[in-house]
């Protein structure tokens, strides 16, 4: 069942979406060669209790850390440990936040330093179609727009979507209905109606679309050992169009939506 929102739980999900945004623009300065996991992990953690709030994925179905960091070829789910940071890299953190009962999330993949051609390519392609996506977060728009829209543009750029991973409703919990594939055909779906908020997440290898489990049981791979990026906002579909809850790109000083997602 979806769950649609009021005005004032919208309100309530951006409260918490402003903390996280603001965790993000922290852990962006604090990911640099050398630094670990761990210690970005503990950054994090103690700045989202400063904010009286919580981090949502701490104790989730058991994950042990605050955060998510999955380097290079590790999709998502990694934790956070003794992982220094090399440059070269490309980290992708995922953060969750409980504020006053509901929950925001959302991920950034950084590049660690001067990267690869092709690891910029990727970043550019995958934060491009989250972008791309959340423009589909209208009213009246059916949720295969939303996942086409994260396909065509990554297809285009000549990578892959990965299939076994989604997005998701969020609202009182972290994850909710509707699931939200990254590949599918517009048209099709669920039509999305005023008050929902969905969790759009990219998630995008370099190389082919398949991907592993972990010995952790946590963190998953590209199964070829490829280069993959994650971008995630949380975004309510209002009768004014998408609205981002998560602004991590306001916050990093990017303005302009869809436009922001393709400068440099």
């Amino acid at each position: 069942m979806i769950h649609r929102k009021t005005p004032e739980e919208i309100e309530k999900i951006a409260a918490a979406g402003r903390i996280l945004a603001r965790c993000h623009e922290i852990l962006r300065r604090k990911a640099r060669p050398g630094v670990t996991t761990a210690e970005i992990d503990e950054t994090a953690e103690r700045f989202i209790r400063s904010q009286n709030a919580e981090p949502a994925f701490k104790g989730y179905r058991g994950f042990p850390r605050s955060i998510c960091t999955s380097p290079n070829s590790m999709v998502v789910h990694g934790i956070p440990g003794r992982y220094r940071l090399r440059r070269g890299d490309i980290l992708s953190i995922d953060i969750g936040v409980v504020y006053d009962g509901w929950v925001a999330d959302a991920a950034i993949t950084h590049p660690i330093g001067n990267v690869t051609p092709i690891a910029r390519r990727l970043l550019r392609s995958t934060r491009a179609a989250l972008f791309d996506a959340v423009e589909q977060c209208r009213p009246g728009n059916r949720l295969g727009d939303v996942s086409h829209a994260v396909q065509a543009r990554v297809e285009a750029d000549g990578f892959s979507v990965i299939r076994s991973l989604v997005g998701h409703g969020i609202g009182r919990d972290m994850h909710e209905d509707p699931q939200i594939p990254n590949f599918g055909d517009p048209g099709r779906g669920p039509e999305l109606e005023e008050g929902m908020v969905l969790a759009i997440e990219p998630m995008v290898n370099a190389g082919d679309h398949h991907v592993r489990m972990g010995s952790d049981n946590w963190a998953v791979y590209s199964s070829d050992g490829s280069l993959t990026a994650h971008f995630e906002h949380t975004v309510a579909v209002t009768a004014d169009g998408p609205r981002i809850l998560t602004p991590w790109h306001e916050v990093a000083g990017e303005r302009g939506g869809a436009a922001a997602s393709l400068a440099g």
